[in-house]
């Protein structure tokens, strides 16, 4: 590996745009973790002063191993670096590692009404699969053995969204990457800037969701009407940027299309929608471009050409993962450097929150 240099991102001035963008150290990431954000991500490092996070205090929330936890977030920092996040011209560092996400989380917490927490999508979609919801006035109804399903929820998904708040607002960022599934979060965000602002004069920057270019959504291999997710149980559904070729390819032969045999993108063929979306985007070339040079030809051909799309781009990635992840000294000088950088953005902005709060300046 080469010597880790300082971060460019840590030296510029701050003529270019922040950007920010975090994700939690939850194991693989999939071929729609791929296309639809960090091979995006890798696009705005001549444009923006970027900062990308490991999110580890929030993968807590739930049932977790330590020791996985400590290996996933390795992981993830090596697989963010195969993908083509460089650390030469980004900040990449783990959450826990900078001061000032959990003190900004307790501030922001205390001008969050707790009506707008349960009243989060993600939150309330959780909430039910252990029990209760929220019903009139916002407030928890238990559904069915209350006690137990109360015990089973702890506070921290419901402050999920502030300390996701706090996570941005500590940057002052510009604009956040965010896909569907968080927009409702960047809102809260938006609105808690904007109210702190409010009562305490101007002090963070109001985030923009960043929309990238080409963006995707990659659906599910045996069920093309369901997004692709890491916790489908069909795990045959769901493609890794770490799986074997042979494991690559035997998902997508036997994705699901349809009962026809023409090879298009259409509403009423979600199957060959998806796969032709996942060739297009894996090899650059355009669904109609596609569709025309496989016109007349099976599924089956279809799918070896998806397959070794996916292939091509991800051996290579594959390949730098593995050098990646067995040098664990240049991975702890790449956060060692992102977090350096990051923390001296986190103390300006944290002090600044500080004095208008009302805070005493701590004694030097």
């Amino acid at each position: 590996m080469p010597s880790l240099i300082p971060s460019i991102a840590s030296l510029m001035s701050d003529a270019k745009p922040v950007i920010l963008t975090c994700a939690q150290p939850t194991g693989q990431l999939t071929i729609g973790n791929y296309l639809g954000a960090v091979k995006n991500w890798a696009t705005m490092l001549d444009d923006y002063e970027c900062y990308f996070g490991v999110v580890d205090l929030h993968a807590i929330t739930v049932k977790y191993s330590p020791a996985d936890l400590r290996k996933n977030t390795l992981s993830c920092v090596a697989q963010y670096i195969a993908c083509g996040l460089d650390p030469e011209r980004s900040n990449i560092f783990v959450q826990s590692h900078v001061i000032g996400h959990t003190d900004l989380a307790w501030l922001l917490s205390c001008i969050t009404p707790i009506g707008d927490l349960q009243r989060m999508t993600q939150f309330k979609e959780k909430a039910a699969k252990l029990g209760f919801k929220a019903g009139e006035g916002n407030d928890l109804k238990f559904t069915h053995d209350g006690a137990r399903a109360g015990a089973s929820v702890n506070s921290g998904l419901l402050m999920y969204p502030v300390l996701m708040a706090a996570d941005i607002l500590l940057y002052n960022a510009d604009a956040v990457p965010v896909g569907n599934d968080q927009r409702q979060h960047l809102e809260l965000c938006r609105d808690l800037a904007q109210r702190f602002n409010h009562n305490y004069s101007d002090t963070f920057t109001i985030p923009k969701p960043f929309i990238p270019k080409q963006g995707a959504r990659i659906m599910a291999l045996q069920d093309p009407e369901r997004k692709m997710s890491k916790s489908d149980e069909n795990q045959s559904s769901t493609l890794y940027i770490l799986d074997e070729a042979s494991v690559l390819k035997k998902k997508i032969m036997s994705a699901v299309t349809d009962s026809s045999s023409e090879i298009v993108a259409s509403e009423d063929k979600p199957g060959v929608s998806n796969l032709l979306q996942i060739y297009s985007m894996m090899s650059g070339r355009t669904v109609a471009d596609i569709e025309g040079s496989l016109k007349g030809e099976g599924y089956g051909t279809l799918k070896k050409e998806v397959a070794d799309a996916v292939i091509s781009v991800f051996e290579p990635v594959q390949a730098k993962y593995k050098d990646l992840i067995d040098d664990k000294s240049y991975l702890e000088g790449v956060l060692r450097s992102g977090a350096s950088a990051a923390q001296k953005r986190a103390y300006k902005v944290l002090g600044k929150v500080y004095r208008k709060a009302g805070f005493v300046e701590r004694p030097r």
